[in-house]
């Protein structure tokens, strides 16, 4: 290629060929469905990817992803297609519910604790179940709670794993919380201290694909996820949390989302929530 037309900059048209094999793929590999008019959405993430391999066009890339031809890249491919939207204390009513009952309730169960965040993103929600942990469950049982925080994006585990986050990121945490749990830096970041790293475990995980660990999980959060997948999807993927869930777990989604009309076992406690009966 000659350095005139990479000064020109690559050419990033996207046809209607394209953008139906970037959606086809991202609903067969991820199973979110890509709803129509988000082509600029597409052209603009991934055109970063086209000009930091310096490659002509945009469709070539999307061919050398999809056809493999490009070692190590469907990883970044994936990540700057899927949305990471997440805050701490989001949708707050779950961690007061699961402090006021869940967890009380868990302690005089006296059995190990066991919680996951299905679609952990930048770790916000589950350094918010550990800070949740923290200040509910009585310091001498909390060595015996494990979370487990996985989500699709390798990148984006890796920030989560590093628990640090701009003056921005923090708002959603009460000033109390925030000094108790977090460490300033001198960048105007704040990182989660210690006690809150210690009883999350973080992994990459596709949730179409098979999952590696063995439950039973007490809780499954997966909140904001599965407005992003059609309903045959969301049936398939409630039900196999609901594989995971003992007699009385409980699967927290978003508020946005909706279990109603899929056949999945598990009773409504109130808005957002369900639990496994038993």
């Amino acid at each position: 290629m000659s350095a005139s037309v990479l000064a020109a900059g690559p050419d990033l048209r996207l046809s209607s060929k394209d953008y139906a094999a970037v959606s086809e793929f991202l609903h067969r590999r991820c199973g979110i469905r890509m709803r129509e008019g988000k082509e600029a959405l597409v052209v603009s993430r991934l055109g970063h990817r086209v000009r930091a391999l310096r490659l002509p066009t945009l469709t070539s890339y999307i061919n050398a992803v999809l056809d493999e031809e490009l070692s190590g890249e469907l990883p970044n491919f994936i990540d700057v297609l899927t949305t990471n939207k997440t805050g701490f204390y989001r949708e707050s009513r779950h961690f007061d519910y699961l402090a006021a009952e869940i967890l009380p309730q868990l302690v005089k169960r006296g059995r190990e604790i066991k919680m996951w965040s299905a679609a952990c993103s930048s770790g916000e929600e589950p350094y918010t179940l550990a800070i949740t942990v923290r200040e509910t469950i009585p310091p001498e049982f909390q060595h015996r709670v494990r979370i487990l925080a996985t989500d699709i994006s390798t990148r984006i585990i890796t920030a989560a794993k590093a628990g640090r986050y701009t003056g921005q990121q923090a708002q959603g945490i009460p000033k109390e919380q925030l000094k108790r749990w977090f460490t300033a830096q001198g960048d105007e970041t704040f990182e989660a201290k210690a006690q809150l790293k210690e009883l999350v475990r973080f992994a990459q995980l596709n949730l179409m694909e098979a999952w590696p660990m063995r439950g039973p999980f007490d809780v499954i959060m997966c909140r904001n996820v599965m407005i992003y997948f059609d309903r045959e999807t969301q049936e398939r993927l409630v039900r196999r949390f609901a594989e995971l869930l003992p007699p009385g777990g409980v699967l927290c989604v978003g508020h946005a989302e909706s279990l109603n009309g899929l056949s999945h076992g598990l009773e409504q406690m109130q808005p957002a929530v369900y639990r496994k009966a038993g």
